[in-house]
């Protein structure tokens, strides 16, 4: 299987007398895998997170990303290429709450220039998918958390990345909506999507994920397969 994230001996150091806040690291992701990274406050994961979505470049090593070395790239260019290669759900949604949910789920679509009905019909078939459809026309305010997250989830899926990274994508959920977001990326990694599962919820880690990395002090200190989900 092809190599989705490839990371060569990467390290990021934010104080120059301290330790380094990852690495070096040395890490490959395949097609169609669900990697979660857990580990206590400040082992890595964040610094982790920013370096495959090209929001922070490493000090040594580098970063490749769907076949493209990430850490060579522009700030423009990097802004492409998350735009057009990688979808983002975070934990506290990041909706516009004066569009609809609909529009929400474009957005991305437009920055690309993609507008029209195949966008339109992408949206609508990402929003019956993910069971939110009846609730196209509504604005988020209107929503429970856990629909929120899927209509972000739509949003992050709308370009079909090569990638979906997910940020502590229940932090801010109530137990019940915690696993209906579980269980749809589940769903959505079974039916082949590459995913990158940042969480300091063990059981999230555990539930959605084909292979789990703990991380210590910016290092590796456990990687394994999951194996049942």
């Amino acid at each position: 299987m092809p190599q989705v994230i490839e990371l060569a001996e990467a390290a990021r150091q934010y104080d120059a007398d301290g330790a380094p806040a990852l690495g070096p690291l040395t890490l490959a992701v395949e097609a169609g895998e669900a990697l979660s990274v857990t580990g206590p406050s400040g082992s890595g994961k964040s610094t982790l997170l920013n370096l495959v979505a090209g929001l922070d470049k490493p000090d040594s090593g580098s970063v490749t990303v769907a076949g493209e070395r990430i850490d060579r790239l522009s700030e423009r260019a990097l802004a492409r290429f998350r735009r057009d290669r990688i979808g983002m759900v975070f934990q506290f949604f990041n909706l516009l709450d004066d569009l609809t949910v609909t529009d929400n789920v474009l957005l991305p679509a437009q920055l690309t220039g993609r507008t029209g009905r195949a966008a339109t019909a992408r949206a609508a078939e990402l929003l019956e998918t993910l069971g939110i459809a009846r609730h196209a026309k509504a604005y988020p305010g209107r929503l429970s958390g856990g629909e929120r997250q899927r209509v972000a989830v739509a949003r992050a899926l709308i370009n079909r990345p090569d990638l979906l990274l997910a940020d502590e994508p229940t932090g801010a959920l109530d137990t019940a909506s915690g696993a209906e977001v579980r269980d749809l990326l589940t769903d959505l990694n079974r039916s082949g999507q590459t995913v990158l599962l940042v969480t300091h919820d063990l059981a999230l880690a555990e539930a959605c994920a084909s292979r789990r990395l703990h991380l210590v002090d910016g290092r590796i200190a456990a990687d394994r397969a999951v194996v049942a989900r």
